[in-house]
This record gives C-alpha cells, sequence and structure tokens, in this order.
C-alpha cells in the first residue's frame, strides 16, 4: 500500500525503482516483489523501454468511482460551518453552470447583522468575488469565449465593467489565490472567495466568506489565511495535489 500511495502524491508521471527504495526505505528486491504483485493486478503498469513504473488503470478506476461517490455539499459542509466559526461571518459553496456560478451551500453565524444568500440563483462570472474566483482560474480562450459573449452589466456601481480593468483584476486574483468584493455584487456587502481544484487541476467550485461591508472589510487580511486553507483541504479530498 506505501509503494501504491507513494505513486499517487508524487508530482512526478513515473517512477524506477531505485526512486520507490530509497523514498520509503525498502530493498529493490522488496520494490520488485510488490510491484509485480500490483502490475498483476493491474494497478501497476511499466513501460518496457524506461523500465519506470506508472499507476495503471485498475489505479484510475478506483479513483473514479470515489469521485463519482462523492457528495461535494457533505464533504464542503464541515469546512464551511469551521469557517462560519472562525471568523464570525457567512461562508458559501457555489458550483459553475456554463456561463453563471449559485450557491449551493452556506454556513451562517450566530449574529443579528449577517449575510445570508439565496441557493440555486445564477449570477454572471465577472461580478462578486465568488463569480470572479471561478473566472480567474479558467483557461485563457474560456475566459476570451466568456467576455466575448456576455456584456460586462453593472449590478452595481462598484462592479467593473470595463475590460482592461477586469482583466487585470483576474491576473491579481491568480496572483494571490483569492478574489475580493467590496459591493460588486451586492451594496453593503463585502466577500473573499478561493477556488477548489479538482484532481485535473480544473475549478471544481468556490468557497467564500463574506460579512457586512463595514464589519468585514478590515479583517479581509486575516481572514484569507483560513478561506485559502479550507480551500486546499477540500481540494487535496478531490485528488488536487496543491
Amino acid at each position: 500500500m506505501d509503494v501504491l500511495l507513494l505513486f499517487g502524491r508524487s508530482a512526478r508521471p513515473d517512477l524506477g525503482v531505485t526512486e520507490i527504495a530509497t523514498e520509503l526505505g525498502l530493498t529493490k528486491a522488496a520494490v520488485h516483489r510488490i510491484l509485480t504483485a500490483l502490475r498483476s493486478k493491474e494497478l501497476i503498469t511499466v513501460d518496457p523501454v524506461t523500465r519506470r513504473y506508472s499507476l495503471g488503470h485498475a489505479a484510475i478506476s478506483l479513483g473514479r468511482a470515489y469521485m463519482a461517490r462523492m457528495d461535494l455539499r457533505a464533504m464542503v459542509g464541515p469546512e464551511l460551518r469551521l469557517l462560519s466559526r472562525q471568523t464570525g461571518e457567512t461562508a458559501t459553496l457555489s458550483v459553475r453552470r456554463g456561463d453563471t456560478r449559485m450557491y449551493v451551500d452556506q454556513a451562517v453565524p450566530n449574529q443579528e447583522l449577517r449575510m445570508e444568500v439565496s441557493l440555486g440563483i445564477p449570477y454572471p462570472l465577472h461580478a462578486g468575488s465568488s463569480s470572479k474566483a471561478f473566472l480567474a482560474f479558467l483557461d485563457e480562450a474560456e475566459v476570451d469565449g466568456y467576455l466575448a459573449r456576455h456584456p460586462l452589466t453593472a449590478l452595481t456601481d462598484k462592479t467593473l465593467v470595463e475590460e482592461d480593468a477586469l482583466r487585470a483584476e483576474l491576473v491579481a486574483i491568480r496572483k494571490r489565490g483569492y478574489a475580493t468584493s467590496l459591493g460588486e455584487r451586492q451594496e453593503g456587502a463585502a466577500s473573499i472567495a478561493a477556488p477548489v481544484f479538482d484532481h485535473d487541476g480544473r475549478v471544481l467550485a468556490v468557497l467564500s466568506v463574506s460579512g457586512p461591508l463595514g464589519r468585514f472589510k478590515p479583517h479581509i487580511k486575516e481572514y484569507a489565511p483560513l478561506l485559502l486553507a479550507a480551500a486546499a483541504r477540500v481540494s487535496a479530498q478531490l485528488g488536487h495535489p496543491g
């Protein structure tokens, strides 16, 4: 199992016997025996030319079976509740649907003045932190396609409606790892949002924390590491190497 798990966490596409033995503190003879057993069940495959080993299709099938049975909201729920407790603000989960995104879950704090979102309502990808967190981590062609299909409509007087300004913002989001919004989608609200990546490095979902602008804004730099850590933990569960 240690040998098999090493392939799963390695950043390299294949491994040699010596690398495996060194990493795990095993003899080469032991590694050969283990690899032979794993190959017999097609969990590992070998390149006949380089004699280097990689995951086989049976291992990939296991991963796909795990992904197919996964309930994203059940997985993220504990992280949302933790974020809400840590910040005293509302934590949300968003998923993308075509050229829109929507909230699918939230955890709200025990405060009289708090943000609550409407689940299942589609929002454009250019306004608000959760939307921009999706847009920023799409590939360039997808961003170009979105901007070609949709005008940058203002939802408030803070919404970015100039393409150059939005593109510059997307670059900044990718650099720091999270998006911010100060009243861009909803007046009087502030939020930060970070992407959740799947095993292929695609943005599967977005986590965010939001609150009343006046109370929330001074704490953005304090809350950002908490949000990024939560998003990283969920991404890891989805197989993203980080």
